[in-house]
């Protein structure tokens, strides 16, 4: 018997910004809906239209709607009401939203990537303000965070939000699933201008190239990079080889709960236990020339450990740290801005490079020391950093350089 009945959303005391959709579909009686909201008197007409307009939208004539609201926004809305009607038909329609013109935008491949929040691809709540708290990059998740069950729903979720909420200039990035439903995520979120996806439990180099043929086969024109997250001993042991998969990824991270659990042992504040594999993400990015990135600190009341975490993190030579909560976001960028003693090193190096080409010399020198390009390179760094915190003036040579 073809299933006629379908849920979709959520409900319940503490949820806010989510509902529940349920269903029927009949073989005749007309459309049907009925909606319980606290905003119905102000808003209850809108909701209406949207719901029936996507019922027209699938063909669907009879039916019959329950929605319980807890404040969804329309795209929210249409989410779960496709979520429902595609459990119940077979269809390749999709009821997209319109495209916010504000998230129009690229993103560089050396971007700062200090801070990147995890947001849970199936709790509109937690996503429609994450880009005000100013992360470097926001991840919409479709992995861990979602349940088996909810997995094609969350898809739905994400595609909309992709496509109306606001990022405020944050790096849009997804985390798919592993194999392939990864590869069917991609359908959903790369054509909405997601900026760079996640692979996460990274452990072949052949996956890794089989994610960027798909994206490339999506989308041919504007770049997508990809940051592979490393989540098991095999996968450190293959980190060099994952780094140099493809040329879109520009970060190796690596996620610790799940390496520790891998190689049989309890993740510490302290990080002893995870030390060297931390240290082989590292050097395998640094030797494919992208960033390393740290995993997530799990205890979101500990600021202390998180600031002795993080620098940690920096002394190891990591680019930046995920994020579960916003209240992480100041504490990591602010560990990760450059000292006044790094911020005057790097632009005594830089004047003397300056220097070294008004003359017409090939060779960098700084008193008595030569100074390789690398070395220069990564001063210019420093103050690009600097520069982007407001730490010196666009005129630094004055101020540092005498």
């Amino acid at each position: 018997m073809t299933k006629k009945i379908a849920t979709a959303g959520n409900e319940g005391p503490k949820v806010r910004s989510d509902c529940l959709i349920k269903l029927e579909l009949r073989d005749k009686g007309g459309l049907e809906v009925n909606l319980k909201s606290k905003v119905k008197a102000m808003y209850g007409d809108d909701i209406l239209a949207t719901v029936n307009d996507i019922l027209q939208h699938f063909d669907i004539k009879h039916a019959s709607v329950a929605i319980s609201d807890s404040g969804a926004l329309d795209y929210i809305i249409a989410a779960r009401m496709e979520a429902a009607i595609k459990q119940l038909i077979d269809t390749d329609k999709a009821y997209l939203p319109r495209f916010n013109p504000d998230n129009k935008y690229a993103t560089k491949s050396d971007r700062f990537r200090f801070t990147r929040l995890y947001l849970p691809g199936n709790k509109p709540s937690l996503m429609i303000n994450a880009g005000i708290h100013c992360p470097d990059g926001v991840i919409l998740d479709l992995e861990d965070s979602v349940s088996p069950a909810r997995k094609k729903e969350a898809r739905l979720l994400i595609r909309n939000t992709l496509c109306v909420l606001n990022f405020y200039g944050a790096e849009r990035m997804v985390r798919i699933n592993q194999g392939k439903m990864g590869i069917e995520d991609l359908k959903y979120v790369i054509p909405h201008n997601t900026n760079l996806i996640l692979v996460p439990k990274a452990e072949s180099a052949d996956y890794i190239k089989e994610v960027a043929a798909e994206i490339k086969n999506i989308n041919p024109e504007n770049p997508v990079y990809i940051m592979p997250i490393i989540e098991s001993a095999l996968g450190i042991e293959k980190a060099y080889e994952i780094a140099n998969a493809h040329t879109s990824i520009v970060a190796l991270a690596i996620g610790l709960e799940d390496y520790t659990a891998d190689i049989g042992t309890q993740r510490t504040s302290e990080g002893k236990e995870s030390e060297w594999a931390r240290f082989r993400i590292v050097n395998a990015a640094k030797a494919a020339r992208i960033q390393p990135i740290d995993s997530v600190f799990s205890d979101v009341e500990d600021t202390e450990g998180l600031t002795k975490n993080v620098m940690n993190s920096k002394m190891m030579g990591f680019e930046g740290m995920g994020c579960i909560h916003p209240r992480q976001i100041p504490v990591i960028k602010n560990c990760f801005k450059p000292t006044e003693e790094e911020i005057e090193k790097a632009c005594k190096i830089a004047d003397a490079a300056i220097k070294a080409e008004e003359k017409g010399l090939g060779v960098v020198a700084l008193g008595s020391k030569m100074i390789d390009p690398p070395v220069v390179k990564r001063a210019n760094k420093t103050i690009e950093l600097a520069l982007k915190f407001n730490l010196i003036s666009k005129d630094w040579r004055k101020a540092y350089v005498s």
